[in-house]
């Protein structure tokens, strides 16, 4: 048994209680099958580093040196988790391998263990997942068993169909095709600022499978960014910050610890000026991000920007050269960023940003964190909720007033040092469509759905490596819930980030645990159900022509 965990000292003590809570329990599960658990690293390191979490990825090789081979492992997570950490390991490990979860909000451990399992099923390497809120239920003690005796765990995955073409409407199949056709003749470029945050492997797309898409990277440097920063005279961040001031944003400002300073939000303004006018400069379709580890102990976090350039509705921005010289940069429309500079999240957004303008519909659209799902208390629905919850900040348009609903926390200082505002608040209700994108290298052999996929592609996106890319998409609704009940869910979580209560179509909650491969899942709103079926339909098309695997999930 080992634990991976935060590479900031920080987070790993603070969550170092709940880790071995989780894994008291997961051992008594396997002792009642009879079975003994060693721990594979010491419960405590040092007295820099009190506790057990691998926390590197130096740390995980000499932990991995000590481990058998062909030893059954399992790898419990009850927090946020650096993949990087025990990948080198995992991949070559022998044996069989089983990721094993708490369902909790309290720390991002679904997150974690979701993020691990994106990563090991890109590195083609086979693994189980489970997860349980008690691992003593019988249910979740029916599959350890099934897992200790056979060395997997068999998930129902019933609300899965392949893509099929002839049950699309003819718009929509030719609206999507017609999309991905333009790729081809005029790529996009997606702006990469440093690759790999925090170790999330599952998030970079290899150059061979997105170059038949019709997307190319435009490899940027955080310090190119940051030096763009300094050049932003403090009278625009100003008028940002003003800006957002007048459309009715709050931000917590205070001289407590855990509040904010107006000198991180005018950071944070000059980070949204300059990440535009980069864009600008090189010609990008999307930019990411990568922030954590790069910029965390340079500047206020990216956050603000981020949310700030997914929306609509946003401050002006000129450009200062090239052909837009003078001129107001993407005015009227949002510059599609992926957070923690999540490439599937960034061709994600690509294709929701075409589809949707296409349609006349706002493109605004986000990642967020699956962080946990609960029934709702309050009686509104009877239905499980999910709370997806980016760890910082969404287009203030997904909230019902806009900016009036958006308030500005400082980001917890356990995860960022220098600060930095956060866009928080209750997404609006309304009709959504979720997806995901992400390199399946195991394949979905065994799978009947899997088994009906494969040839439908148009491009083969594998090229001349491993791996394919596929997309997960569904429907879904977000939905208000009283005050009381969202205090209750930002208090069981991060009370600092903002919250979808999602309600997914035909999709239970076992079910997407069971087939999603990333800790992110894409959300965009669409005007009411038959426009958000339709725009669904011609996101799939658009996909597929590009050579994307394409499932549908419980629609």
């Amino acid at each position: 048994m080992i634990a991976s965990g935060d590479s900031r000292p920080s987070a790993n003590a603070a969550c170092w209680s709940t880790q071995r809570e989780t894994e008291r329990a997961a051992r008594a599960a396997f002792e009642a099958l009879g079975w003994s658990v060693v721990r594979g690293s010491p419960e405590r390191w040092s007295d820099a580093e009190p506790h057990g979490f691998i926390f590197s990825q130096a740390h995980g090789r000499e932990v991995f040196a000590g481990i058998d081979p062909d030893a059954p492992l399992v790898v419990v997570e009850s927090v946020w988790q650096y993949s990087m950490h025990v990948l080198p390991g995992l991949v070559r490990h022998r044996g069989p391998i089983l990721i094993l979860a708490n369902w909790s909000g309290r720390w991002p451990g679904l997150v974690g263990a979701l993020n691990l399992r994106g990563s090991l099923t890109k590195a083609g390497r086979e693994h189980g997942l489970l997860w349980a809120e008690d691992f003593s239920d019988p249910a979740c003690r029916a599959k350890l068993r099934q897992w200790c005796e056979t060395g997997r765990v068999e998930h129902d995955l019933s609300h899965v169909r392949p893509l099929d073409l002839a049950r699309i409407g003819v718009a929509e199949r030719e609206l999507g095709e017609s999309l991905a056709l333009g790729l081809r003749h005029r790529p996009a470029i997606l702006g990469v600022f440093d690759e790999g945050c925090m170790g999330m492997f599952n998030a970079i797309i290899p150059d061979h499978l997105l170059h038949p898409c019709g997307a190319f990277k435009e490899r940027l440097s955080q310090s190119a960014l940051f030096a763009a920063m300094q050049r932003v005279p403090e009278a625009e961040a100003r008028a940002t910050y003003g800006w957002l001031l007048s459309r009715g944003m709050r931000f917590d400002i205070g001289p407590e610890a855990e509040q904010l300073r107006e000198e991180q939000v005018l950071e944070q303004c000059r980070m949204y000026i300059a990440a535009l006018r980069l864009a600008d400069r090189f010609g990008c379709d999307a930019i990411g991000i990568q922030y954590q580890l790069g910029l965390a102990e340079t500047c206020a976090a990216s956050d603000l920007a981020e949310g700030l350039l997914n929306c609509s509705e946003r401050p002006p921005v000129r450009a200062l050269e090239g052909p837009n010289a003078g001129a107001v940069i993407l005015e009227g429309r949002p510059l599609p960023h992926f957070n923690e500079v999540d490439e599937c999240a960034g061709l994600d957004a690509l294709i929701t940003d075409r589809v949707w303008r296409a349609m006349g519909m706002a493109p605004d659209n986000t990642l967020h964190d699956v962080r946990w799902s609960d029934l709702d208390r309050s009686g509104t629905t009877a239905e499980e909720v999910w709370v997806f919850e980016i760890s910082g900040a969404v287009p203030p348009s997904h909230f019902s007033r806009g900016y009036a609903d958006a308030v500005g926390y400082r980001q917890p200082s356990m995860y960022f040092v220098r600060g930095g505002s956060t866009i928080c608040g209750m997404s609006r209700p309304g009709e959504i469509v979720w997806s995901r994108i992400y390199v399946d290298g195991i394949g979905t052999r065994g799978s009947p759905a899997g088994a009906a996929a494969r040839g439908r592609e148009s491009v083969d996106t594998r090229g001349g490596g491993a791996g394919r890319l596929c997309m997960d998409i569904g429907r879904g609704t977000a939905i208000a819930l009283p005050e009381a009940e969202m205090l209750r869910r930002w208090d069981a979580t991060t009370r600092q980030w903002p919250i979808m209560n999602a309600v997914l179509a035909g999709v239970s909650r076992d079910q997407l645990m069971a087939k999603h491969q990333s800790n992110h899942i894409q959300v965009v709103y669409a005007d009411g159900a038959d426009r958000a079926d339709r725009a669904l339909d011609a996101k799939a098309a658009m996909a597929n022509a590009m050579g994307i695997r394409v499932n549908l999930c419980g629609v």
